[in-house]
Order: C-alpha cells, then structure tokens, then sequence
C-alpha cells in the first residue's frame, strides 16, 4: 500500500499537557481523509505539524515514504495547505496575491491564476483588494492558493466556514474533482460530520488529542443499520401482526408507539399495506440510514 502521509507516534506537549498523544494516521496517496472531531481535538494541531509549522514533541511524519524535518524544501513544495484563517497581503488584489505566491513556490504556468479563480468562483472579484474581501470569499482565496500549484497532497482545515450552502457544495465538488482528475490526496478537517460525509474515503476521529479509529467510508455504511421506523396508533397490535401475519421478528419496540424494523429486505408498501389490513392505524413510516453522525456520536459515547 502506497501511503501519501503517516504519522508515527505523534505527539504534541503544550505547558505540560499533550494536545496530541501518539496519533497514528495513514492516508492513502489519491484519497481523501476526512479528520473528524470537535473544537480543540487536536486535528489543527496535526496539521500544523505536518506542515512543519510546529515540531513534534515526539514521534515523526513521513511524506511520500519520507522523512518530515527542517530541511525537507523538496517535499514542502509537494503540498498545499490551508491552516486555520488564511491571512494575505490586505493592500493587495486577490489576483496579486496568488502571483506572488506562485513566484516565492517557483510555480509558472500560463493561465493559472485566472483559471483557478474562475474554478473558486472569485473570477469577478480577482482585481479587488483583498480587504474588501468578505469573510467567505477570503476562505476561497485561501482554498485557491492552496491548490494554485497542483500540489500531490493538499492540507485543508476547516475550509468550508464562512460559506454559504451553495458554496459548501461548489467546495465539496471541487475536492472530488481534484481527486479524481488530479489524483490530488487530500487531508480535509471538520466538526461538520455531514460534509465530511459527502467527501471522504477514510475518516480519522479525533478527540482529546487521541485518534479513537481510522475507518473506511464503505466499512462504516456497511457496519451500519438501515431500518424501517413506524409510528402506529397501537404498538402492541401492530408487533403482533409484524410476526404472525408478516413473518418479521427482526424488530425493536422504541417507544409507546414506535417500532423499528431491521429486516430491511420487505418493502415499506408491503408492511404498511399489511398493517392496514389489519385494522392498524399508521401515523408515519421512513426507511433510515444510521449516518456518519450516528457513528461518531456511539463512538465518542463509548
């Protein structure tokens, strides 16, 4: 297995207390790795590592199959990375801004900066000075400097906040394109678990400065219930006709008038037309799906 980022043993003292403690992460060259957890998890904290923004308390990165350390210029130059809040130069066009970072990455392709604008939706905007920017279209420049370069593997912390649902999606199908077209690995860290969800191949959760597990998406749908949720008028009644009349006794009695039903293979036409049949009133019927969410949150419980 070809790996675009490891983490050994990572760890990171502050002020006596580690915010990371032995965090062992694989990411897979040509994914993208959603790292999960709330605020002050320490996903940042990982990130400005492997950025070499901060070093290691103890344990090592190795990027590409290599070593991270002081003088790894050759391997920085292979990545992108969005840390927290971008900051630029304010006095500057956002169009001014991406050219000199291309200059300082010795980065020259014809059209670049206009394409990459256009592709982050800032293509109207890329003459203003960035501090007339909103909020949400500096996380767009952030996110467009970020990728300006094609790197191989792309750092991105948080890069939806500030954005609209609109926008949350344009940023949702860029990453996959860039995946997919590219064959960019990205590293992408949220506390929002639906966006993650939509994006990631593999997940990391992360909480108190410990990576709790590493899963694959397909391993999580596939961990997971779906199920078939009725509210009826008498709960009782309708158990009743779920085993005798319907043969199902893979259910669950939730509440005084909910049942849930893990025998997802009979169709909720024919539950609820049996139901009917016998005299059991219906108020409400939904097929469900456990969601990343629901993983997270038994996760975190336990």
């Amino acid at each position: 297995m070809t790996y675009a980022l490891e983490t050994h043993n990572l760890t990171k003292n502050l002020s006596g207390r580690d915010i990371v403690s032995d965090v062992n992460i694989r990411v897979k060259k040509g994914e993208i790795y959603g790292f999960l957890g709330p605020n002050g998890a320490g996903k940042t904290s990982i990130m400005k590592m492997i950025t070499n923004l901060w070093k290691p308390t103890s344990g090592y990165i190795t990027v590409m199959g290599k070593p991270l350390n002081d003088n790894s210029y050759d391997i920085l130059k292979r990545m992108g990375s969005m840390i927290e809040y971008p900051t630029f130069y304010d006095g500057l066009t956002g169009k001014e801004n991406l050219k000199l970072h291309c200059e300082y990455m010795g980065y020259y392709s014809p059209n670049c900066i206009a394409d990459t604008l256009n592709m982050l939706g800032l293509a109207g905007a890329e003459d203003k000075k960035v501090r007339n920017y909103s909020l949400g279209m500096k996380q767009r420049l952030g996110i467009a400097r970020a990728v300006l370069a094609k790197p191989e593997l792309l750092i991105l912390d948080e890069p939806t906040n500030g954005l609209d649902p609109l926008g949350m999606k344009q940023i949702r199908d860029l990453l996959r394109m860039l995946c997919e077209e590219y064959g960019i690995t990205i590293l992408i860290s949220s506390h929002l678990l639906s966006e993650i969800e939509n994006v990631a191949h593999t997940i990391g959760i992360m909480n108190h400065g410990k990576l709790l597990q590493e899963i694959s998406m397909d391993a999580i749908t596939d961990q997971n219930f779906a199920y078939i949720e009725l509210l009826v008028s008498d709960v009782k009644k309708a158990a009743y006709v779920l085993d005798d009349k319907l043969g199902i006794n893979n259910f669950k009695i939730i509440d005084i008038n909910v049942i849930r039903i893990y025998d997802v293979s009979i169709s909720v036409e024919r539950v609820s037309k049996v139901l009917a049949e016998n005299n059991v009133g219906i108020e409400g019927v939904t097929k469900k799906q456990d969601t990343l969410e629901d993983y997270f949150l038994k996760l975190t419980r336990e």
